[in-house]
């Protein structure tokens, strides 16, 4: 690969300068370094490493761009990005990098101004999603008091993680601060891998199925999770259904959703908050139907009931003996 010096002979030369001085005032000098980085098959967030220099307001420099390669041999075809931009500029935060057929490249461009040295470029980490088990491990112990275990948790931008319970809401809506991951225990009403979920990625792309006790999504990345898709499994499925509702920091909110649904923004925005609800299923006029929604209450807070079944027999034949 040509050095930054090289890749500055394409600008005009000396001569060209000389005839039409004033484009030369228009071009500046930036230091480049590109590097092709092999992925297998996965998911995975690239992120800048602790401790690197964040881009110049002004200038976005120094600054990252993650794009599919240009040629056949890279495998474009394999790989598709999903960054907060879409022009593929990092801004120091993340990218997410799904190859579907390993292994295929990435090109990764580092700019610098051409007054930083290389040791100011910014260091990069890659960390493999799918299957890594410093991400979908177990979920960590809540601050919540030891007889009332948390039903729900969510990591959020800035407050960590914040436990909660089926039913209520966790994050702050309108606060602007997205989700970063969540989980839901293992030790509540509902058994081990009883439940499945999901995080939404991209359109149309979401993360691995994971079981209840584990986490899903990531810590500390600057990378949000756009929605989730939860469902029961097994006997749970008999006993319970799920629905589960979420709001975004566009000020979009979505849900109700019923289980096994993606409960995701129109614009693809971050999740901010979230609430999931269990609910029991109950037999009733000998049919299961489900615990009723608020707005199915009548002003006295009951549940109105289902319009009863009535038949009318029929009317016996009359005897022509008297």
């Amino acid at each position: 690969m040509p050095s930054a010096d090289d890749a500055v002979q394409t600008l005009p030369d000396a001569k060209e300068a000389a005839v039409a001085p004033s484009a030369a005032g228009r071009i500046t000098e930036l230091r480049v370094s590109a590097n092709l980085m092999a992925l297998e098959t996965g998911v995975y967030c690239v992120f800048p490493a602790q401790g690197s220099p964040s881009p110049d307001l002004a200038t976005g420099l120094p600054g990252v761009r993650i794009t599919r390669c240009p040629g056949a041999a890279g495998r474009p075809d394999a790989v598709s990005i999903s960054t907060f931009r879409d022009d593929g500029w990092l801004d120091n935060t993340a990218a997410l990098v799904r190859v579907t057929d390993g292994p295929a490249q990435v090109l990764v461009t580092i700019y610098q101004a051409s007054g930083q040295s290389g040791e100011s470029a910014p260091r990069l980490q890659v960390l493999r999603l799918a299957g890594d088990p410093s991400v979908a491990g177990s979920l960590p112990a809540a601050p919540a008091p030891r007889e009332q275990e948390p039903d729900v948790m969510a990591h959020i931008q800035g407050a960590g993680d914040v436990p909660g319970r089926f039913g209520e809401w966790i994050g702050k809506r309108g606060s602007r601060k997205w989700i970063e991951g969540f989980g839901v225990s293992d030790k509540g009403p509902i058994g081990p891998s009883a439940v499945e979920y999901q995080g939404v990625l991209g359109r149309g792309w979401l993360s691995p199925w994971v079981d209840n006790g584990k986490f899903c999504g990531s810590r500390g990345m600057a990378l949000p999770l756009l929605g989730l898709n939860v469902r029961l499994k097994g006997t749970a499925a008999k006993e319970f259904t799920m629905r589960y509702s979420a709001t975004f920091i566009d000020g979009s909110a979505v849900g109700p959703v019923e289980a096994g649904l993606a409960c995701e923004a129109p614009g693809l925005a971050a999740m901010e908050a979230f609430k999931i609800e269990l609910v029991p299923m109950m037999e009733h006029s000998g049919s299961e139907r489900l615990a009723a929604d608020p707005s199915e209450l009548d002003r006295s807070g009951a549940s109105r009931p289902a319009a009863p079944r009535v038949s009318v027999p029929k009317s016996p034949a009359r005897s022509s003996r008297r």
